[in-house]
């Protein structure tokens, strides 16, 4: 049964540093080494936890080689990469060569609000849009996950009040659950060992 936008409300109570701004992303079948090869990332220490990995990736944010961390672990057959206050996984013109011959479902929210989703495949955009407004939609099947979408929560304009409560956030982890079967957990965020790496930023 598909996952709803409920099913993922505690991300904000329970994660709270790491809610105010972050990427998700969950790649098929490749190792987080590879991965980060293909972001052009090195190695950083591992760390564990939720509020470790945001610790970590302000630090590196603020030193003056600026560099975004992706904290990564395997669940399944996918890696689950996570950037504190990061958007490398929405980034097309990162996460589309880097998608070559694999799945890569990713999401995006930063301290301002603005969010993104991205379902790639083999270099292709499938679908892309932004989960505060999902009536607007691209991609090569911008329309395949529409009754998933419903099912899931998001608010489409015409089904929207001005006193509705803004699920955008939760439906892009229960969307992402659904092209995945991978289940993001508050335990997995607070207790997982993350193997770690950073990007160049600019």
């Amino acid at each position: 049964m598909t996952s709803t936008a409920a099913d993922y409300v505690w991300f904000e109570e329970r994660c709270p540093e790491l809610a105010e701004a972050y990427c998700f992303t969950l790649v098929h079948r490749l190792p987080p080494s590879e991965v980060l090869r293909r972001l052009q990332g090195r190695d950083e220490s591992p760390r564990t936890g939720a509020e470790q990995i945001v610790a970590a990736a302000f630090d590196l944010l603020d030193s003056d080689d600026a560099r975004q961390l992706i904290a990564m672990t395997t669940i399944g057959d996918w890696t689950l990469l996570i950037e504190p206050n990061g958007y490398l996984g929405v980034t097309e013109e990162k996460a589309l060569p880097a998608s070559a011959g694999t799945s890569w479902i990713s999401h995006f929210v930063n301290i301002n609000g603005v969010d993104s989703f991205l379902w790639a495949e083999d270099t292709t955009n499938r679908l892309a849009f932004e989960p505060g407004f999902p009536d607007s939609r691209w991609g090569t099947t911008p329309d395949e996950l529409l009754k998933a979408m419903n099912d899931i929560g998001f608010q489409f304009w015409e089904e929207t009040s001005d006193t509705a409560e803004n699920v955008s956030a939760p439906a892009a982890f229960a969307l992402a659950e659904h092209l995945t079967d991978i289940r993001i957990t508050p335990e997995l965020l607070q207790e997982t060992t993350f193997t770690c790496g950073s990007a160049k930023i600019r």
